[in-house]
C-alpha cells in the first residue's frame, strides 16, 4: 500500500527528505504543542518530543524530529535564537 508523502525543506537549501505525511503532520503538531510559549534547546526539544511520542509513534522520533524541525525552519515557523546554547521557538 502506498501512503502519501511530503518532500521536505532545509533552511540550507539542501537537498530533503521524502517521509510519510501521516508522520510529518504527528510530529510537527507535536513539536508546535510543544514549543509554545518555550524556547527549549535542541535537547530538550528531542526529549519533549519523544516523551510526548512515545508509544504512539512508529519510527525514531530523533531523526523524524530533526527533518521536521529543519523543514519548519526553512518555512519560517520555527526559528534558532542567538543565544548560547542556541533554543528553538515558534516564529
Amino acid at each position: 500500500m502506498n501512503s502519501a508523502t511530503i518532500r521536505t525543506r532545509h533552511p540550507q537549501g539542501k537537498s530533503g527528505k521524502n517521509i510519510a505525511k501521516e508522520k510529518y503532520e504527528t510530529v510537527k503538531a507535536a513539536m508546535l504543542t510543544t514549543l509554545r510559549g518555550r524556547e527549549l534547546t535542541h535537547p530538550e526539544l528531542m526529549q519533549a518530543l519523544e516523551r510526548k511520542l512515545k508509544g504512539n509513534f512508529d519510527g525514531n522520533v530523533h531523526w523524524y524530529g530533526e527533518t521536521v524541525k529543519l523543514d519548519l525552519e526553512s518555512r519560517k515557523i520555527v526559528e534558532r535564537t542567538a543565544t548560547r546554547p542556541q533554543k528553538y521557538r515558534l516564529r
